[in-house]
């Protein structure tokens, strides 16, 4: 069974546009257990070959007072659209480790914010300093072999070379697992993570 979360208490910022309690993001689950937020991609396998960035902008929005989505994944050098729905000033603030770190205060109305990454970095927090129970993760890729469960708990790789590959799925409670698959020229394979309670690695 999925943990459950108190609600978030919002009460001390009155902008916060809400009409029913809103909850940590931390476990969101579907039907029959489908796992959302998780992150699955190729960790190992695709040796020396090299990708260009897509064109199009990632967006992270911030809606209620939460971050939207929860967990997105962009690739190095990919521009990244940060917008502000709220009434309310919000300071974003990335939290990498391997790529520079910033923080952006970002009022009502103001234009989006547009940025990017210039190395590939995995589960990057991004907080608020004004509002402490805003939380998001970005994960930035080399490669565009990667996916972001919804609550059908689903993926797809798409278009991998034939080869053989370490598949990660991460999800923010529960850690990683690795499974290892081999695709030939024009195959295509099914694998599946199943993660529980009793793998939980972060409170």
């Amino acid at each position: 069974m999925p943990p459950k979360f108190p609600a978030i208490d919002m009460s001390v910022e009155l902008n916060c546009r809400n009409t029913s309690p809103v909850f940590p993001q931390t476990v969101v689950t579907g039907e029959n257990g489908a796992l959302a937020n998780a992150v699955i991609y190729v960790k190992g396998g695709l040796g020396n070959y090299r990708f260009d960035a897509p064109a199009d902008s990632v967006v992270l929005d911030q809606k209620g007072c939460m971050y939207d989505p929860h967990v997105l994944a962009l690739m190095v050098n990919q521009p990244l659209e940060i917008r502000n729905d709220d009434s309310t000033i919000h300071n974003v603030h990335p939290v990498p480790t391997t790529n520079e770190a910033w923080n952006r205060s970002q009022t009502p109305g103001a234009p989006p914010l547009t940025t990017s990454f210039a190395k590939p970095e995995l589960a990057i927090p991004v907080e608020c300093n004004v509002h402490p129970w805003m939380r998001s993760y970005m994960f930035v890729f080399a490669h565009p072999y990667y996916a972001v469960t919804s609550t059908a708990g689903t993926f797809e790789l798409k278009n991998l070379p034939p080869g053989t590959y370490t598949i990660e799925a991460w999800q923010e409670k529960y850690g990683t697992q690795d499974q290892t698959v081999t695709v030939g020229a024009k195959e295509s394979k099914t694998i599946s993570f199943v993660f529980n309670a009793a793998s939980a690695t972060r409170n």
